[in-house]
């Protein structure tokens, strides 16, 4: 799914939208002079782009978002299981820790999140 996929500056437009939302299309455009350097024109076909997407909305010159930022993560993660492993968790895990040692923290919290949401 495209959606969760963006470039290094949609990410970090996307990424000053979460922080300072709400936020007035205006006070965006200067946020966006500020951090990037950009002028009106292109924070507006930017944040056009990422509205279709259906990340943000535009509203009366609100903009606000339309998927969390946690939301939008949980969907990267998921795409990238679904390409990259056949959307097998236990592929994905098998190929993590072959290069990578767990610490008994670790071990923990995975244990406690298969506990959690353990179907039955």
């Amino acid at each position: 799914m495209e959606q969760y996929k963006l470039g290094e500056m949609e990410e970090r437009f996307a990424q000053l939208i979460w922080k300072h939302e709400p936020v007035g299309s205006r006070a965006l455009t200067e946020l966006c002079a500020e951090a990037f350097d950009w002028k009106r024109t292109t924070t507006y076909t930017m944040l056009r782009r990422l509205c279709d997407r259906g990340l943000f909305q535009n509203t009366n010159g609100t903009v606000t978002a339309l998927m969390s930022e946690a939301d939008f993560r949980a969907g990267q993660g998921e795409e990238f299981l679904n390409e990259t492993f056949e959307g097998s968790l236990p592929r994905f895990f098998a190929a993590f820790t072959r290069r990578n040692k767990l610490s008994k923290k670790e071990i923990q919290e995975i244990q406690r999140l298969i506990d959690e949401h353990k179907e039955g």
